[in-house]
């Protein structure tokens, strides 16, 4: 007996963005398909449409799904660090450095789209998911541990830094990553105190 496909599924978004996910990061955005992701599901290739109208909300629901699941992450980690700049930062190198490598496909989807026109959800969440590394720097700087300026844009330099990292290690360039994020961090707190 062939085996009917429906709309019905337990959780039928999150079974989607979970099996987007897997695609993504296996054969790239240009092989996701919301008829290719319904068959792996195993539903009907008109029931994804219920949740994603088109490939975009896709995408644009895995972007945002990434934010939210990066900024637990680096919450988790700095709530648990203790609390010296030095503590904090290389908490959230750690934790971001993790995340940019286990999931490298995702986060390139992630910022690639929170810079399209009409994504405000995307950047909304990726304001909320670096909220906390950005306090930190507010706070150091407040403390005069960190030079002034815009805030921001400090946090970019330091994010830029981590994500180099990431990269290098994606590509097989780095043999002691957890050893280079440390050494990041210590250059990164003495390079951004006040002269």
């Amino acid at each position: 007996m062939a085996r009917t496909r429906t709309y019905h599924h337990g959780n039928l978004r999150s079974a989607l963005l979970e099996s987007a996910e897997r695609t993504l990061g296996h054969r790239g955005v240009s092989d996701l398909s919301l008829r290719e992701l319904a068959r792996e599901v195993g539903v009907s290739h008109a029931a994804p449409r219920r949740h994603f109208p088109d490939k975009q909300a896709l995408l644009d629901a895995l972007a945002e799904d990434g934010f939210e699941r990066l900024g637990r992450e680096l919450d988790g980690a700095m709530a648990a660090a203790g609390d010296s700049l030095r503590d904090q930062l290389g908490a959230f190198a750690r934790a971001y450095v993790a995340f940019a490598t286990e999931h490298a496909a995702l986060l390139e989807l992630m910022f690639a789209g929170k810079y399209r026109p009409g994504a405000d959800r995307l950047r909304e969440a990726a304001d909320s998911a670096f909220a906390a590394p950005l306090a930190l720097f507010q706070q150091a700087q407040a403390s005069g541990e960190v030079v002034a300026g815009d805030t921001e844009r400090v946090g970019m330099v330091a994010l830029a830094t981590l994500q180099g990292l990431a990269s290098l290690a994606n590509n097989g360039m780095v043999e002691d990553l957890d050893g280079m994020v440390d050494e990041a961090v210590d250059r990164l707190v003495h390079g951004l105190r006040p002269r």
